[in-house]
């Protein structure tokens, strides 16, 4: 038989201090590390989604740039263009203007050198009748 006596008692508060002592000397350190680990953790997923959310909001703003960029290429190229248009437009016309004027010189280069030659036949012309005429008529005429 068991016989409970003055032993079980110890054994009882033995066990009591020996809990309280492994709470403070094992547990409780522990557990703290447990909790600050557990705030670091937490401290860096709120730091990981306000990195996240922080390059979402820069991508956001890199594509807004991009699109403005875009744009403001595509304004710069039709002014580019018109311009352009406008250059080639002043060219031609400028280009129809000299033609003109070199086709109506020309005009009245032929006008006058037409002219000389009619002038410079005649006199042939009457020289050369009056030669006809002569080797015709055998006199002079």
């Amino acid at each position: 038989m068991v016989s409970v006596d003055v032993s079980l008692i110890l054994q009882i508060i033995n066990f009591i201090i020996l809990i309280f002592v492994l709470n403070l000397v094992l547990y409780k350190p522990i557990r703290n590390i447990l909790s600050q680990r557990k705030e670091k953790i937490e401290g860096f997923e709120r730091d990981i989604d306000t990195c996240i959310e922080n390059a979402k909001e820069k991508e956001d703003a890199f594509s807004q740039g991009v699109k403005n960029a875009r744009a403001q290429g595509l304004k710069q190229k039709e002014v580019f263009l018109a311009e352009a248009a406008e250059e080639e437009h002043r060219m031609i016309d400028e280009i129809h203007r000299k033609g003109q004027s070199e086709l109506t010189r020309i005009r009245e280069k032929i006008v006058h050198d037409t002219e000389a030659v009619r002038v410079s036949l005649k006199k042939e012309v009457d020289d050369f009748a009056k030669a006809i005429g002569h080797k015709i008529l055998g006199r002079e005429i």
